[in-house]
């Protein structure tokens, strides 16, 4: 079993640097959840805040580039390994309070998808 690492992209998920993957659709392993508001791509700390439109009452929350299992840029689609209700019970983001550079919330985010890594999901 390979080791989670939140904030970078996988080798094998298809992502190539300098791909702009804003405006893709996001999809859990059981379904749609929303699209790729801002993406960002720094090694170590890469993420994507994502638009949940309707789903989750307009929520944003974000993702770490760990769980995207794959990109398909022919789609326009990003695969992510996690289920809906696991994204929708994710620590909150507030995108207001800057949680997105705020360490404290990335720890919690990244410990939180790790556990369910660790689980096998």
């Amino acid at each position: 079993m390979s080791v989670f690492d939140p904030w970078n992209y996988r080798n094998d998920s298809g992502y190539s640097a300098g791909t702009d993957i804003t405006g893709y659709k996001i999809a859990a392993v059981d379904g749609d959840i929303g699209k790729v508001d801002k993406a960002t791509y720094d090694v170590g700390s890469a993420s994507l805040v994502v638009d949940t439109g309707p789903w989750i009452l307009g929520r944003k929350v974000l993702l770490p580039a760990g769980v995207v299992q794959r990109v398909d840029t022919d789609d326009e689609k990003v695969y992510v390994d996690r289920t809906k209700d696991q994204i929708k019970d994710s620590p909150e983001y507030e995108p207001d309070a800057a949680d997105y550079d705020d360490q404290g919330y990335r720890d919690r985010l990244g410990t939180y998808y790790g556990e369910s890594y660790d689980r096998g999901m």
